[in-house]
């Protein structure tokens, strides 16, 4: 083995382990065999190290080492577009990756069985063995006919084999339309799966078609069932004298709502005094629990749908509108129930004491975020429209200012990324797209919201109460390592402890990037290696907050985990929350809070989707348009581009004709093999709009 290199004898030795002849050995006796010189034998201990780690050998209790043998998992299959795919085993922190080759018959969301055959690169490798159960019964996508059959092309670019049709199944579709598609064989093999035809949908190319595809590719409800809309009007009834006694009377207090000129479901409501050197800040949260009670038909159908699903052209909502844009919505200059979070804050911005209570208000006047900007900014004619509340609002703007400060000092991230807005005609056709910024006034809301949160969440902590708690886990030390290497490129550095890094040090970097070319897409990636926020019955801290106690209360309107925990405080306020009660909220909320995660991904997948869908629409209006641009991403084919209005593009490798560019991972750069001319991130560059993809959702530029 002299003068090989170290995957040379990697493999050497994994060959001599895996004859079929081969007797398992301990480290001395292979040493012998293989004949290894005594300065080559610590080699040979990190070759075997090394193969233990890609899990191609084993080393039993003895410490004789033999071939590993393919262990067998179960798991969940999702397929790639390109033919590969992953299975992902439930307590398991990796996916095992599952070759184009390897994936047998496996349908997208199989529950499959699968045999681990060692490590790729970091990732556990395996061939899928048998498939279990099938999730996905249902495709969405487009029909084709041909003269003896037909087929759809999947929506979902996962689903990588297109699903044939028998003419006698087609119901009379034609091509091009938009279908829904019932599996009823999954195919063998090469044979593709077959269905039939369920429910056409429409024109693929009408918006309303379009968006309707995603909704029920995502499963999202349309309808409430009769039973729930029925019991919706008849608990919507008039605040009455009954409704109001035992309650604290705020309703002679100056408060407000500040939304989006378009919000129909207003659940939070503000007021501010000064009480001798200290401030009074109250968030007002609309009373869902008075109206939806446990185990009813509404709060089954709440539970289930999980959250509000705010999607590019319409709103599915958690709760009936009778509910959501009507009693329950905080509407100027009417009796409303409500609970209320009332706080005591020192000169400083500190919370030094709290009050929780069921409340009834009456908000004195609706605001708009915009209306409310131009306050602050001193505009004479929006003063003058309610000239009452300007001293109280730039006395909130004050409050909200201290709030931030305290949370920016213990090290709570701010990322300021700006939303997209998109505007549609009256038929759903994307019209403008531009960035959503956030101002003073949207800024103040969610300092006013976050402090209740957090003040409730800490509460409720301590007095040991079951409770949901929103946490966000610290991120894995791999990837800010990664990431502390990227940023270098740039000349950005991340301090870390250890292997842990402090959410104060991530704003830093923030800060420090903040106005330069690469800021959106340095800042993106920074989100991208921090784990994703989630509800838990367990309070372990909110990382990216820096705060120890954190939880969703100021939205059951729209958001199923914070309706759970008003019936919680309100059982805990009337002292009704006994030993009994206790152990049954034990019991349910472990799954209210995992369902509740799962359909805000679900929601937020959902959401992007219909934006990216309206994008391609707009862009494909503006083909051969010239816009001006960021390099927001580099891979080896070719380079992504945001534009100012938030639409990305991608400049093809193969569309740079005036040489041939190479991808160098290490300096993230598209490189001239003979000129040296370079493209890197956060150059500004000019396009031109080349085409679209509305399948695909892909928008394809080429450099000017």
């Amino acid at each position: 083995m002299e003068n090989k290199t170290f995957e040379e004898r990697k493999k050497i030795i994994y060959e001599f382990i895996s004859d079929p002849h081969y007797v398992p050995m301990k480290q001395k006796e292979l040493a012998v065999i293989l004949q290894v010189a005594k300065e080559d034998r610590e080699e040979l201990g990190r070759v075997l190290e090394a193969l233990l780690g890609e899990g191609k050998i084993e080393l039993s209790k003895r410490g004789r080492y033999s071939k590993a043998q393919p262990r067998k998992a179960v798991g969940t299959f999702t397929s790639h577009a390109r033919g590969f795919g992953f299975v992902s085993v439930e307590g398991q922190e990796q996916d095992i990756f599952i070759g184009e080759n390897d994936t047998g018959d496996a349908f997208l969301g199989d529950t499959v069985e699968v045999a681990v055959k060692g490590r790729g690169g970091r990732r556990p490798e395996g061939v899928i063995t048998k498939v279990l159960a099938h999730s996905v019964t249902e495709v969405i996508g487009t029909f084709e006919r041909s003269k003896n059959f037909g087929f759809v092309i999947p929506d979902n670019q996962r689903i990588n084999r297109d699903i044939f049709i028998p003419l006698e199944r087609t119901r009379g579709a034609v091509t091009g339309q938009k279908v829904t598609a019932e599996i009823t064989d999954y195919g063998r093999g090469r044979k593709n799966p077959e269905g039939r035809i369920t429910q056409i949908l429409g024109e693929a190319s009408d918006p309303e078609t379009e968006v309707l595809s995603i909704i029920m590719a995502y499963g999202l409800p349309t309808e409430f069932p009769e039973r729930v809309e029925n019991q919706a009007e008849r608990v919507a009834k008039p605040v009455s004298a009954a409704d109001r006694a035992g309650r604290l009377d705020l309703r002679e207090e100056v408060c407000v709502t500040i939304d989006g000129e378009d919000a129909k479901d207003l659940d939070d409501a503000v007021s501010l005094r000064r009480e001798g050197e200290h401030y009074i800040l109250s968030v007002h949260i609309a009373d869902v629990a008075n109206y939806v009670q446990e185990n009813s038909a509404l709060d089954w159908e709440a539970r289930e749908r999980g959250t509000s699903v705010y999607l590019a052209d319409r709103v599915l909502p958690m709760l009936p509108r009778t509910l959501s844009n009507g009693l329950c919505s905080l509407n100027a200059g009417e009796d409303r129930l409500a609970l209320s979070c009332i706080m005591t804050l020192d000169e400083k911005g500190k919370i030094i004491g709290h009050t929780i209570a069921e409340t009834v208000i009456r908000v004195s006047r609706r605001l708009s975020y915009t209306g409310v900007q131009k306050v602050l900014d001193g505009d004479p004619e929006e003063q003058a429209l309610y000239p009452e509340l300007v001293p109280i609002l730039l006395e909130m703007e004050k409050v909200s200012a201290l709030l931030r400060k305290r949370r920016r000092k213990r090290g709570s991230i701010d990322f300021d990324f700006p939303e997209t807005k998109v505007v549609l005609d009256e038929k759903g056709h994307a019209v403008d797209i531009r960035p959503y910024e956030r101002n003073a006034a949207t800024r103040l809301i969610e300092d006013f919201m976050l402090a209740a949160n957090e003040t409730v969440a800490e509460d409720y902590y301590w007095q040991a109460q079951p409770f949901v708690y929103r946490v966000h886990e610290k991120p894995d030390a791999d990837r800010m390592q990664k990431l502390g290497i990227f940023i270098r490129n740039f000349g950005y550095r991340l301090r870390t402890a250890g292997d842990e890094v402090h959410p104060g040090e991530i704003q830093k970097l923030l800060d420090r990037i903040a106005g330069t070319p690469e800021e959106a897409m340095l800042s993106r990636l920074t989100l991208r290696s921090m784990k994703r926020a989630q509800y838990a019955t367990d309070c372990t801290g909110h990382f990216g907050l820096a705060a120890s106690y954190y939880c969703h209360f100021t939205s059951p309107i729209r958001r199923y985990p914070d309706l759970q925990i008003h019936r919680i405080i309100k059982e805990n306020l009337r002292g009704r929350l006994n030993a009994e009660r206790m152990e049954h909220y034990e019991s349910i909320l472990p799954e209210v809070a995992k369902h509740s995660s799962e359909m805000e991904r679900r929601a937020d997948e959902a959401e992007r989707e219909t934006v990216k869908l309206k994008k391609v629409e707009y862009m494909e209006q503006h083909t051969g348009f010239e816009y001006d641009g960021v390099i927001s991403g580099i891979t080896a084919y070719g380079m992504y581009v945001e534009l100012e209005n938030t639409v990305e593009g991608l400049v093809h490798i193969n569309s740079l004709k005036d040489d041939f560019y190479e991808y160098d991972e290490a300096a993230n750069e598209l490189r001239g093999a003979h000129t040296g001319c370079a493209y890197r991130l956060g150059e500004k560059v000019r396009v031109r709009v080349k085409g679209t993809d509305r399948l695909c959702r892909t928008i394809d530029f080429e450099l000017l």
